[in-house]
Formats: C-alpha cells, structure tokens, sequence
C-alpha cells in the first residue's frame, strides 16, 4: 500500500493507493488562507501538519489494516510557499503564498541585483515566486529575516514534522527562483542575490528518490510495524503529471481548475522567460517540462455563476449542446495575469455586447476567453520550441464535454477528456511513494489513464475563432489602460 498526500491551498488530502493503481481510501481536511492586508495571502504552516495528521488518523480509523500496510509516502503541495524556520525549526511568521501579490517591487529588486536571474532559473520573478518573498521580509521585517535559520517550502515542512528531515524535490525548488534547474543543484548567485546561501536550503533529491522515513511515534500512532519511506515528492504540478502518466517528452495536459496549466514534459531545460513561460525540474529524474500558468481559468466560470445568481452547471446547461461561436468577447484576467502577459494588474473584460445578448451569450464568451488564453500559452510554449498535437483536458473544467470542444476548435487539435479522480495530485504523490520503496522505474507505475471521449476541430469553427481571435487580442491593451 502507498500513501499520498497533498498539501493545497484549500485543503489537505490523503489517499490510499494498493499495488493495482487502485483508490482505495481518501480523507479530506480544510485550510483556511488569511488575508490580512490587500494583496497578502498567508496560513498557518502549523495547520497543515494539524490538517495532515488529522485526514491520516481519520483513513487508520476507516481502513486500519490497509494504512498498516503501507511502505511508501508520497508529498504533493502547493509551490511557492515561504515557510521561515529558526534554528530550533519554529516558524517565525505565517507563510507567504503562491498567490501572494505583495512583492512586485522585490522582483524588480531581484532582477536588478541578478541580471542573469531569467538566465540561470530559466523564469522571470514574479510575486507568486518565493525568492522576491524573502526581500519582502528582509524589507519590512527584518528582524524576523535575521533569525531566518531555514526556507521551506510547504511539503517540506510537513515532511519535516512527519520525519524530522528537511529534503526538497527538483520540481518544487525549480519555483522558488533559488535552483538552477539546468544543473538540478542550488544557485549560490541566486541565493546570495536574496542574503541566503545554501545552508539554510533543504538537501535536494529527484522526486522519486527516498527522502526520509516516517517518524516511530506516528509509525505506532497509525498502527505501522515499520516506518514507511517518503518520496522526495512534487509540486502540486509536477504530481498531477506523474499521476497522468505525463512523464514522456512530449506528453501534454491542460488542466482547467481555479488557475490554468498548459504543461508539456520536455526532455531538456527548454526556458522562454520573454513569454513567463515556467520552465521547471519535472519529479523524475532526467526530464524537464514547461508551464504555460492562467491564473483565472474555470474560476471564471464560477466568478460569473455568482454574477448571474446561478450554478456553473445550469449556465453551461444553458447552452446545451452547440458548439457555435459566438460574438460577445471575454477578457479572463479577474487576477491578472502570468503567461504571456506577467501583468498581475491586468483585468478582465466583456466587449461587444449589443442588446439582444443574454446570459447565455456571456457565458458562452467566458468560455471562449479562457480558450482564448489557452492559445496564448500554446502560442509562448511553441516560441520556447515546443510543438503540442494534442492534448489531456483535466480539472473541473473538464467535465463540460461543450468547453472541450469548444477548446479543440480553438486550439485546432485533437483534445481529450480522461479517467480522472478527484485526488490527482494526492494520487501522483502516492505513486512517487511507490517508486522510493520499490525501486520500479517510472515507466512500470505512471500509466496513462483511459481517454473517455476525444473532440476534433471543426474547420468552420476553427476559421470563425481565428477571425474573432484579432479582435480578441486588440482588448489586452484596453484592460492596461482600465487597471486598477
């Protein structure tokens, strides 16, 4: 048996995974995220150990003799995360999230300290990032930046309470702006550009890879004879991939959760921090991949549900069937922007309303939007060389068989809806935990799931969105001008 967890920003989840790659248990717990000031978005790192042990106590309850059973540990989490730790690990302050906006002055900082920055991290500093975080705090708080002994990330410091090591995985440390991930190994000039150095890192090791052992006090608390090992891990990304069997050059999903993800696995470090095109570490040894990142993705369809006093799924029922364009146009940056734009003032817009349009034609314009954005990261990702034929379609947004082809006209290939739970990232981390106690190789664990339906592009349609695409584009101008 082989345990996942994954520490998101929501929730923390855990999921019993057996030898056939089969679900067996999950459990679930809530985090609630603190906005204390405009822009800030912190939690309390003690609160996903407290979420953690609690989702895993209620799975040793539920199914005693399965957790009993299980040899590996896999940790999934969100990424950016500044947790700051003093000398005796206490945390001295609540982490700075992913979605954190308070350090665009520290990314111009950090950029003019480290001009080779883009070069070496392979992306440009953006808020969301941890190193600018960590200017912030030696900023505004210094005397919380002078006892700063180390830098975790959010998996890390879970794993750090579990096991008592501090171990990061390639692809997680790839978002902090501190590794090169050409060389897979800390910066030193990226470090020392932010007043760290390498000592205060967590040691580095391939998600796959051991990366502790499961403490003997919880070992015996959830009825385990031995401590299982833990995985190196991922970031949440980076474990969807593994879980998708994304794990092959070339391989390509588009996840439409809250935020948006076009990912490519690449068999190189392939950066184009021109476009804010992520380029990472992947989990696994020896490959690489490349994010287009929308911050607003089906989160717009639930924006505008709200909007309109109705659920995402009557809306969508609303437009039943028909995959016609149509003429209202949606600009879907309600947080900004990272790829292509890097804008985080951005803002989303409707244009070319006329008085016959209902709710139904905005809604169909949301949709549209996204997809719009959609090609605008396929479009970055091919400037960095990387040519995607098809693609996955996950997350939330999957669900809607009208969006994805809607998505395949736009995108003008094939796209694929697939067997999905709803643990992806939880289910990835599991089968990282597989691959530290067992040894398999990666190709052995991380099969591809079954593709349900694939929707082809109508050459039509196709034609119709090019033509509305000009205008579409012709709006990012305007929303510069209208940001607040």
């Amino acid at each position: 048996m082989y345990l996942g967890l994954d520490i998101g920003t929501s929730s923390v989840k855990a999921v019993l995974v057996d030898e056939r790659d089969h679900v067996v248990a999950v459990a679930e717990r809530p985090l609630v995220v603190a906005r204390p000031h405009p822009d800030w978005s912190e939690q309390d790192p003690e609160s996903w150990v407290v979420a953690t042990l609690a989702a895993v106590d209620e799975l040793a309850a539920d199914h005693p003799f399965e957790l009993a059973r299980v040899v590996g540990v896999g940790l999934s989490g969100q990424m950016h995360g500044a947790v700051l730790l003093d000398d005796r690990d206490r945390v001295l302050r609540p982490a700075i999230l992913w979605n954190d906006g308070r350090s665009a002055a520290e990314c111009r900082a950090l950029e003019e300290r480290f001009p080779a920055l883009p070069a070496v991290a392979g992306n440009l500093a953006m808020p969301g990032f941890t190193a600018p975080k960590l200017l912030w705090v030696a900023k505004h708080e210094p005397e919380i930046f002078g006892a700063v002994a180390h830098v975790l990330l959010p998996k890390a410091f879970v794993r750090l309470r579990l096991t008592g090591e501090a171990f990061e995985d390639m692809s997680d440390a790839s978002g902090t702006l501190w590794l090169d991930p050409a060389k897979r190994d800390w910066s030193d000039a990226a470090l020392a550009a932010c007043g760290l150095t390498r000592a205060q890192m967590p040691r580095l090791v391939e998600g796959s890879a051991p990366a502790g052992r499961l403490s003997p006090d919880l070992a015996a608390r959830w009825g385990m004879a031995r401590p299982p090992v833990f995985a190196g891990g991922a970031g949440d990304n980076a474990a969807t991939a593994v879980g998708l069997g994304a794990i092959a050059p070339g391989d390509a999903f588009l996840s439409l959760g809250t935020s948006g993800v076009l990912w490519v696995t690449t068999d190189r470090f392939a950066p184009n921090p021109a476009s804010a095109v992520h380029a990472f570490c992947h989990a696994l040894p020896g490959v690489w991949h490349q994010m287009g990142v929308m911050l607003s993705a089906a989160s717009c369809l639930s924006w505008w549900a709200g909007v309109a006093g109705r659920e995402p799924a009557d809306l969508l029922v609303e437009l039943g069937d028909d995959p016609t364009p149509g003429s209202v146009l949606f600009l879907p940056y309600l947080t900004g922007e990272r790829t292509p734009a890097n804008d985080p003032a951005l803002r989303a817009v409707f244009a070319g309303l006329a008085a016959g349009d209902d709710r139904a034609a905005m809604t169909r314009a949301v949709l549209e939007g996204v997809g719009h954005a959609v090609l605008d990261n396929r479009e970055a990702l091919a400037a960095a060389g990387t040519s995607i034929a098809e693609i996955d379609l996950v997350g939330g947004g999957s669900r809607s068989a009208l969006w994805a082809q809607i998505l395949a006209d736009q995108l003008e290939i094939p796209v694929h809806r697939v067997e999905e739970g709803s643990v992806g990232a939880a289910f990835g981390a599991a089968r990282l935990g597989r691959l530290a106690a067992t040894g398999e190789t990666p190709s052995e664990v991380c099969a591809r799931p079954r593709r349900l339906d694939t929707f082809l592009p109508d050459a039509s349609r196709a034609a119709f969105h090019r033509e509305r695409r000009r205008a579409w584009r012709r709006l990012a101008p305007f929303a510069k001008e209208i940001r607040s």
